[in-house]
């Protein structure tokens, strides 16, 4: 039976962008399948109680730093958005509806590199269009799949269905039942994969 790796992020998050770019490479070394699992981070910050980090001045400083440690690790551009925070609610859709698709990771990659590594403001419509359009995608077509009631309700559940299995941020990682927060611990991740403890 092949193992799976679910991988609940929102792009709004760049510790998840720092996850992306390295769990397909997890995946293959694995044998595991890479289960996409799109939540609305803000979502599970206001069911949990909890709260992004750069809510804590020094937490927020310390984060920034951080992030660019691994940036130059995983040898990946991160450039921190000047939006920042950006409401992620339709690109998080557009990924809802590119599930099952052949363009599912393409979208990922697109909305996570317009988040991060060429940043834009992707809340606002002509930018998630430039930015589809530009990727090569039907902008139209992708807006409207988004603006889809069962895409929307879908997204929803994929968030409650998170808080209830005890996520309280993203990125978040299950290999089975095992959890697994942050960017920082997707060594644990291929451990779990390859059967270490």
């Amino acid at each position: 039976m092949t193992q799976k790796i679910e991988f609940l992020f929102d792009v709004g998050s760049p510790t998840a962008y720092l996850a992306w770019s390295q769990l397909p490479a997890i995946a293959e070394r694995t044998g595991a399948q890479l289960e996409l699992k799109p939540i609305l981070l803000g979502g599970v910050f206001k069911a949990t109680g909890n709260a992004p980090p750069g809510a804590v001045p020094a937490k927020g400083m310390y984060m920034m730093r951080d992030l660019a440690r691994y940036a130059s690790r995983y040898q990946v551009p991160l450039t921190m958005n000047p939006h920042f925070p950006v409401n992620t609610i339709t690109p998080m859709r557009v990924i809802t509806a590119a599930l099952g698709t052949e363009q599912e990771q393409h979208m990922v990659d697109v909305m996570f590199n317009a988040m991060w590594k060429a940043p834009c403001k992707l809340s606002e419509v002509d930018e998630m269009t430039r930015v589809l359009t530009e990727a090569g995608l039907d902008a139209e077509d992708w807006l409207a799949r988004a603006s889809d009631e069962t895409v929307k309700e879908q997204l929803k559940a994929n968030t409650e269905a998170a808080v209830k299995r005890g996520v309280f941020g993203a990125p978040t990682m299950f290999v089975g039942n095992e959890m697994f927060f942050g960017q920082d611990r997707l060594d644990f991740v291929e451990d779990a994969l390859k059967g270490s403890k």
